[in-house]
Order: structure tokens, then C-alpha cells, then sequence
């Protein structure tokens, strides 16, 4: 059974002092018999690197294949770089088809293929047809263990067909039925099969109302569409109708994680795998990048802030205002975003909708920046005593939350029809252009007040 996080940090901390005194008997034993693969996982990917590595040798080897299962992508693929092409073989020989393939789109084609060539001919044909779609896709993500019937016989025939299997495939709910041509027509849920009479045929109970999912879907319209439905597992259909395979619930809650993660990491200039343990070398080359764009974008800003000098030696108090106007922007602006960023996630913007939500973003940056100008205002004439610098950042706060609504709201449509990722770039863009504004407003104003 699996354990709840409070016991995870405390099996992390009686692990973490076995192995520092160096009773490993112990720790293989906690390992292998009190925790659960998805527990043993968990618990490496909560452990820091040297660690990680004492932990994962006393792993017993029938587990290591169900632990990688459930381990991050980055540092499955450092265990797996550590394995040659039969000793993957071994390990992956009780998985099912859908994380098989995960697992083999993270090797060198070489290694893919001495996998493959491990296998009997039935289970290589059908990996090599879900490795032939893309990873984000239904196909990629579908398993091909689906049982089909046909429409003519009998309940009582489907019954004894299924009892002559030692077990069902994992999260079966329904039958597939299908025709001569393989042609999807239906599905006939067990638990209509099991209330109604035995002689009746399957075409009399099935449903025909459930529509399959192409092949090419995208991941995240299949995790929308499940969400919608309340689905368990759904059939998969190619171009010509034709059943290829079903996917099952546990591989779209692994989609609708990993997109989370993508979206709050993106933010940060980071890959969703990210591994929170992750060495000194490795994290830093990661971020450096990042902060590199960063830079670039705060150039830009003092650029312009460079433009106005002699207007900011002239008033002091220009310097100490100038981050208030740039971070309200900011603010206003990371609002926006998000909220178009979610919106477009759960698939609930279109062209239909886009005018109506910058109208009304517009309006939102207006009226808010018309409230906090007055405050700001207030407080910036009783401050420096002086009426004009009030005036001056009351205007340029308006004209920035305006511009931060509006560019908050298109930059994402914008990003996206450019198919690049609005979660990635957004940010740093949104940044660039309030600070731009916001300084431009402001520092112009002021030259132009104050000569």
C-alpha cells in the first residue's frame, strides 16, 4: 500500500542515517520489503545524488524494472544510461506496452533497436507500431492490449471467451467490438454485460455512442476529453477507423501532471523533469541560460532608463519612484498571462472569445489603474511635496496596467500561433514590455514637466 508524504520524509530521514552509518542490510531490507515501487521511487527522487545512487544498487533487480515506471524522466535516464541493451531487456520484460515505449523514447536509436531485437516478433511489432506515433500524441500514449468481439454473437459466447483469459488487461471497464474489418463500432461496458440476459447478442446491448479518439490527437485535448466524459479507457481509431489500441485513465493523469508541471516550471525557464536533487554542474548550466535571457531583457530596460539620465539627476525622486511603476506593471501584466495561459489549457479560448477578453482586460487595467493612481499619487505628493511628480506617476501607472492587461492578455495568442510555448517566453516578455512602458511613461512624462 502506498504511504503518505509525512511517512515518506520519515522513511527519508531513517535511510538517510542507516546509510551514513553504514547499516545497508537494514536499508535493503526497508527498501524491498516495507515499500511499495511507486514508495521506492518517491523516496529517490527525495534523496540527493550520492545517496540516490547507494539506494538505487540495493534495489533488488525483480523491482528495479516497476521502480523506473514511476521515477521522473531525468533521472530514469541516468539509471538507464547505466544499463546495456540486455540488462534493459531484463528490466523492462513485465511492463506494459504504453510505459515500454516511454521508457525507450529516452534511449539512443542503437539501444532502441537492440531492445527490439530482444523481443519475440508479436511484441515487437506491436511497440514498434505505438513508437511509430509521436510521443504526444494518442497514439503515443496507447496501449495495445484491448479485447474486441464482435456484434452477432451472444452474451453467453462473450463469457466464455473471457474466462478463458487468466486475467483482463488493467483498468478494462469495457469490450471493444469491432467488425470483419476491424472497424471500431462500439463498446459493450461489463457492467451491461453482466445484468443483461445471456442470449442476447452484443448488438442488442452495446453502446454506439461513444466516439473514439484519432490517432493524432494531441495528449492534452485526450486528458480534456476525459475530463469531459469521466472516462476510464477510450478506444483509439486511425485515419480509416480501423481499432489500433485504447488508453486508460493512469496514462492521462500522467498527462494532465506532466502539462501542470510544464506550465509552473516554464515559468521559471525550467523542464518540467527537473530533478530537485539535481547536481551542482547540471542545475547551473540549466539556469544560466535562463538568467542569460534575463539579462538581455534588464539591458533593454536600462537602455531605456539610460534615455532620461538628465531628467533623473534633475529629480531624485524619479529614481525612488520608477520601481513602483514598473512592478504594479509587472503584476497586472503576470495576471493576465496566467490567467490566458490556463484558459487556453483547458481549451476554453478561440477566436470567438479573444476580443471579448482583451475588451475586458482593458477595462480591468483601466479602472485598476485609475484606483491605485490616486493612491500612489496621494502618497507620492505628501512624500516629496510635490503636486506634479504625483500627476506624473498617477498617468504613467494607468498607461503601464493598461498596456500590461492588454499585452498579459495577447501575448499568449500571440506566442501560440507562432507555436511557440506562452508558458516559456511569455514571461520574459511581459516583463520586457511593462518595463519598457513603464519607464517610457513615467520618464517621459517627466521631461516633459520638467524640461
Amino acid at each position: 500500500m502506498a504511504q503518505t508524504t509525512e511517512s515518506i520524509k520519515s522513511q527519508v530521514e531513517i535511510l538517510s542515517e542507516a546509510l551514513d552509518s553504514g547499516q545497508f542490510k537494514q536499508v535493503a531490507r526497508i527498501l524491498n520489503t516495507g515499500l511499495s515501487p511507486s514508495d521506492i521511487a518517491h523516496l529517490l527522487e527525495s534523496t540527493p545524488p550520492r545517496e540516490r545512487s547507494l539506494l538505487w544498487k540495493l534495489v533488488d533487480k525483480e523491482l528495479e524494472g516497476e521502480v523506473l515506471q514511476y521515477l521522473s524522466d531525468d533521472i530514469r535516464a541516468y539509471f538507464l544510461s547505466k544499463l546495456n541493451a540486455q540488462e534493459l531487456a531484463s528490466v523492462t520484460e513485465d511492463f506494459d506496452l504504453d510505459d515500454l515505449v516511454d521508457l525507450l523514447q529516452q534511449l539512443p536509436d542503437t539501444v532502441i533497436g537492440e531492445v527490439l531485437n530482444s523481443m519475440d516478433t508479436q511484441d515487437r511489432m506491436r511497440v514498434e507500431e505505438v513508437l511509430s506515433y509521436q510521443e504526444d500524441t494518442a497514439g503515443g500514449l496507447m496501449n495495445t492490449d484491448t479485447i474486441t468481439v464482435r456484434p452477432d454473437i451472444s452474451i453467453d459466447v462473450v463469457l466464455r471467451y473471457l474466462r478463458r483469459h487468466r486475467s483482463l488487461p488493467p483498468m478494462t471497464d469495457s469490450l471493444l467490438i469491432v467488425n470483419r474489418r476491424d472497424e471500431f463500432i462500439g463498446v459493450l461496458p461489463l457492467t451491461t454485460m453482466l445484468v443483461s440476459s445471456t442470449s442476447a447478442t452484443v448488438r442488442e446491448v452495446m453502446d454506439t455512442e461513444i466516439e473514439p479518439i484519432p490517432v493524432n490527437m494531441p495528449d492534452t485535448e485526450v486528458a480534456m476529453i476525459f475530463e469531459r466524459r469521466d472516462l476510464v479507457s477510450a478506444p483509439v481509431v486511425n485515419e480509416q477507423g480501423k481499432l489500433v489500441g485504447r488508453i486508460t485513465i493512469d496514462d492521462v493523469v500522467d498527462v494532465i501532471r506532466e502539462d501542470a508541471d510544464h506550465s509552473l516550471m516554464s515559468m521559471a525557464g525550467l523542464d518540467e523533469d527537473e530533478d530537485t536533487f539535481a547536481p551542482i554542474g547540471k542545475t547551473t548550466k540549466r539556469r544560466a541560460v535562463w538568467l542569460g535571457i534575463n539579462l538581455i531583457t534588464a539591458f533593454i530596460a536600462s537602455a531605456v532608463i539610460g534615455l532620461f539620465e538628465h531628467t533623473i539627476e534633475k529629480v531624485v525622486a524619479l529614481a525612488v519612484l520608477m520601481p513602483i511603476v514598473a512592478s504594479m506593471g509587472g503584476i497586472a501584466g503576470s495576471q493576465a498571462l496566467t490567467l490566458v495561459i490556463r484558459g487556453m489549457a483547458l481549451g476554453q479560448i478561440s477566436g470567438s472569445n479573444i476580443r471579448w477578453l482583451i475588451n475586458r482586460e482593458f477595462l480591468v487595467g483601466l479602472l485598476n489603474g485609475l484606483l491605485w493612481a490616486v493612491v500612489v499619487a496621494a502618497a507620492a505628493i505628501v512624500w516629496f511635496n510635490d503636486i506634479y511628480i504625483g500627476i506624473i506617476i498617477a498617468a504613467a501607472l494607468v498607461i503601464n496596467l493598461i498596456a500590461a492587461a492588454i499585452a498579459g492578455t495577447a501575448l499568449p495568442i500571440i506566442l501560440k500561433a507562432q507555436n511557440i510555448d506562452p508558458a516559456l517566453a511569455g514571461g520574459v516578455i511581459l516583463t520586457t514590455v511593462t518595463d519598457v512602458v513603464g519607464f517610457m511613461a513615467f520618464l517621459g512624462l517627466a521631461t516633459i514637466v520638467y524640461g
